[in-house]
């Protein structure tokens, strides 16, 4: 979604955690407005690359067994299915994020961004070099993300069967819940 990313704290994208100095530093120089394009490119990139999650997502569903899903369904952990899908997607979605993000990085100009802001804070004297692969960088905070918005996902469909609103999910959350208790119900 449009500004799904950037109007979103808990998985905005901003300077890598090694060029956070050198942001306060180019800020403190007088370029915001660098800055802040910047960070709108990553989180656009970010953005467009989330699209592309939906088949990836569907594939490792269809390629799940019944062990699988009864072992996600049964655990008390309240994040085991995102951890399976972690586990199961995380280098696909990294293979056809990085091209995407490497694309929108490229149509937003931040190469150039990038460029210009790390060049300006390396001048800068008695400070550590900061050298980044931003496409590397971007790529691994927008699966992050994701999987952050996923397990909240997750947590509220544990919590609250009101949102368990598909017949499909009503009875394997149904099946799970009487598992959990004991009962044992045959539909």
């Amino acid at each position: 979604a449009h500004d799904g990313f950037l109007s979103n704290a808990a998985v905005k994208l901003l300077f890598p955690a090694e060029a956070q100095k050198a942001e306060k530093s180019l800020r403190a120089l007088g370029l915001n407005k660098a800055c802040d394009d910047f960070i709108l490119s990553l989180n656009r990139a970010a953005e467009l690359a989330v699209i592309e999650a939906k088949p990836i997502f569907i594939s490792a569903i269809k390629q799940m067994n019944l062990e699988d899903a009864s072992s996600i369904l049964l655990c008390k952990e309240p994040d085991a299915a995102t951890k399976y899908f972690q586990q199961i997607t995380s280098g696909n979605l990294r293979s056809a994020f990085r091209p995407i993000i490497e694309t929108a990085l490229s149509k937003k100009d931040v190469p150039r961004h990038w460029t210009e802001l790390s060049t300006r804070y390396n001048q800068i004297p008695l400070v550590t070099k900061v050298n980044t692969d931003i496409s590397s960088y971007a790529t691994q905070k927008a699966m992050e993300g994701l999987f952050y918005e996923i397990a909240k996902e997750e947590l509220k469909m544990r919590q609250n069967s009101d949102l368990r609103n598909s017949p499909l999910l009503k009875k394997v959350f149904g099946y799970a819940d009487n598992q959990k208790k004991g009962t044992i119900t045959i539909n």
